[in-house]
């Protein structure tokens, strides 16, 4: 007999979700990553009629997120995939890296079953945590019918992997869709579908088989008033392999950055132009340095990561 494909799997990474302070009142000065993802799990006694599993990938806090841990992920969620009675899976992280890790899985997998990233701005000792409730929706989201693509379950809202930001520091509603419409939203444990599911062609997880120390060495590099070619000469002569720069308004940089970024092109280093603002593409426009399109820095950073891996295994 055929197992139906009702079953959600929980892959804890630690975060904020996982975190504990000494006392309820503190928000800001616990330690991230300190509960394991059954622990997480206990706290939301709604699910004890769903059938679920769940697996600890890692225990950090997300501003520690490398590139080991996200070979070990991509794996553990393919493999999770491709068992028939798995109809989704869900990640706990972090907030601070959340939408790197997302972007990141969905072009390496672009999964056909839902993939649903929570998180938490709060510990889970504090007086009001706000992780069982997103936990909660993730899982809705991860069984809904038609679900597809990496997202981001967070207050209430569902944010598509290569939309979703951190835009605040504190609030409980921390991201943002920021350059389109959100995926959908989970109201009393109903998921309204708003737009559409993300999809694309998978890279593959042969793609980033190297081993994570010898992946190439992309930086990020920021226009801003009195910027100079410094950074990026001293990245250059630490060999690095890829620069982003983070341009002023539509990826605009002073005359001396920009020199000093066209050396690094001319002597072989990858060089693309984002923005510093909260969101917008960058035009590609004829006789300036390469654009990175509408992704922020950080997704440009993981893309182009994910570019040279590729050029370097032909």
């Amino acid at each position: 007999m055929q197992t139906p494909a009702d079953l959600i799997v929980i892959l804890g990474t630690g975060g904020t979700i996982a975190g504990t302070a000494a006392s309820s009142s503190d928000g800001v000065g616990y330690t991230a990553a300190q509960l394991r993802v059954e622990d997480l799990l206990a706290a939301v006694p709604a699910l004890a009629g769903r059938r679920l599993e769940a697996q600890q990938v890692a225990q950090l806090d997300s501003k520690d997120m490398d590139f080991a841990t996200w070979q070990r992920l991509a794996t553990d969620v393919q493999a999770q995939l491709a068992r028939p009675e798995v109809a989704g899976v869900v990640i706990t992280h972090g907030t601070d890296t959340l939408e790197e890790t997302a972007y990141f899985l969905q072009r390496v997998l672009a999964p056909t079953k839902p993939v649903v990233l929570t998180a938490a701005m709060r510990p889970a000792t504090a007086l009001a945590p706000d992780g069982p409730q997103n936990l909660f929706d993730a899982v809705q989201v991860a069984a809904a019918p038609g679900a597809a693509g990496v997202v981001l379950a967070f207050a209430g809202r569902v944010h598509a992997a290569a939309q979703v930001r951190k835009v605040h520091s504190y609030r409980v509603d921390a991201f943002e869709s920021v350059d389109g419409a959100l995926v959908a939203r989970v109201e009393e444990g109903a998921v309204r579908v708003l737009g559409r599911w993300p999809q694309g062609e998978a890279l593959g997880l042969a793609r980033i088989a190297r081993a994570a120390e010898a992946w190439p060495r992309v930086e990020v590099v920021m226009n801003h008033a009195g910027a100079d070619g410094t950074v990026v000469r001293a990245l250059q002569a630490a060999g690095v392999q890829g620069l982003i720069a983070a341009g002023t308004g539509n990826g605009t940089l002073s005359a001396a950055l920009e020199a000093a970024l066209r050396e690094a092109e001319a002597a072989g280093v990858a060089v693309w132009r984002s923005t510093r603002c909260d969101a917008g593409p960058v035009m590609d426009l004829p006789g300036l340095l390469p654009s990175a399109g509408a992704l922020s820095p950080v997704k440009a950073r993981v893309e182009m990561i994910l570019t040279l891996l590729g050029q370097s295994a032909r």
